[in-house]
This record gives structure tokens, sequence and C-alpha cells, in this order.
């Protein structure tokens, strides 16, 4: 949505990110303020420029045959992941934020209060809590504390997850595609 909201601004909240002066949730809220595209001007967007990796949903199919449940967590936005997902053939659970199609600028609402907007790390917390092996595939900066909270972790080659994960010192494992990802639940 950057094409659409202007490098200059989207580059400044991305410093102020960076610098730690605003949280994810405030730059979130305003690169989303300034798109003004409706929601089918979105949708036939990222069709066109952001499809959904080709390997995921083979990567699903494989994780049900194993008998591991899949889910996607983002701090991006359910009305845009859930069709994307719909025309890749992946049925999983979507927990994200919401948007109102504004034409003066998009308005979120975030799941819960947390400085990233969606607390991943606590749904993570909540699957070791019950007993599940909890794997985690994340590439961004609001992935790290999921990613920490998870028993094993994939962090998309070349992203800020990878990135941070070295930095850490926390054992993952990069990845390209879905295709070089093979989960089978094990016992904890």
């Amino acid at each position: 949505m950057r094409t659409f909201a202007g490098d200059d601004a989207w580059h400044g909240f991305e410093r102020d990110l960076r610098a730690g002066r605003i949280t994810l949730r405030e730059a979130l809220e305003r690169e989303a303020a300034l798109v003004r595209l409706s929601r089918t001007e979105a949708l036939a967007f990222l069709e066109r420029h952001a499809p959904v990796d080709p390997t995921f949903a083979p990567f699903v199919r494989r994780a049900h045959a194993h008998g591991a449940s899949v889910s996607v967590v983002s701090s991006g936005l359910r009305q845009i992941i859930g069709p994307a997902l719909e025309r890749a053939s992946v049925d999983v659970p979507v927990f994200a934020n919401d948007v109102v199609f504004d034409a003066d600028g998009w308005k979120l609402t975030f799941l819960d209060d947390s400085a990233n907007g969606h607390d991943k790390a606590a749904r993570v917390r909540d699957a070791r809590d019950a007993g599940l092996q909890t794997v985690y595939i994340g590439d961004g900066i609001s992935d790290f504390d999921a990613a920490l909270a998870a028993d094993v972790r994939f962090a998309k080659a070349g992203r800020a997850l990878e990135r941070y994960c070295r930095d850490q010192g926390v054992a993952m494992t990069p990845f390209a595609t879905f295709a070089e990802i093979d989960v089978v639940p094990a016992e904890r």
C-alpha cells in the first residue's frame, strides 16, 4: 500500500519506528490513514502485485496430513488476507486486525492494546500452555516476540526476523518459500 501512501511519508514512519519514537501499532495506523483505496481497488492491486506464495497451499495440506494445525497470525488486515488466501485455495483461521476502507483514509481496529496491534506471542503461549508444539513462521518485526515464544522458528531469508534471531542468538531456520518447510508435530 506504500505505492498509494507515498514513499516519503512511509519512510518517515519506518524511521520513527526503527528509532523507537513510535510503536508498530502507531506506524500501521498512520500508514493506513494515507491509503484511500476502496476494498475492490485494494484487493485487485494486491492480487496483481502481492500474490500468496504458491507453495503455501501445499505446505498447509502437508501440515494437516501430519496432524498439525495452521493459523495465520498477522498484524496485517483480515479483510485483505482472507480473500488472498481464498484465491490461493487455502482455508485456515486468520487472526488479524480489521480495516474500514474509508475514502478519507483507512481506519484500523486492532485485535488488542499491544504495541504491535496484535499480541502474536500471546497466541503462541496459549498454544504451548495447551500442550502443543509450536512452530512459528514469520518475516517481520511484528514477529519477534512470537518467534521467541515458539518451540521452533522459521524466518524468511533476508528479512527482519532472520536478522533479529541471528542478532539474539536464537535458533531458527531461514527459508525462501514454504516448500522448504516440513512441519511434523513432535511431542513436547
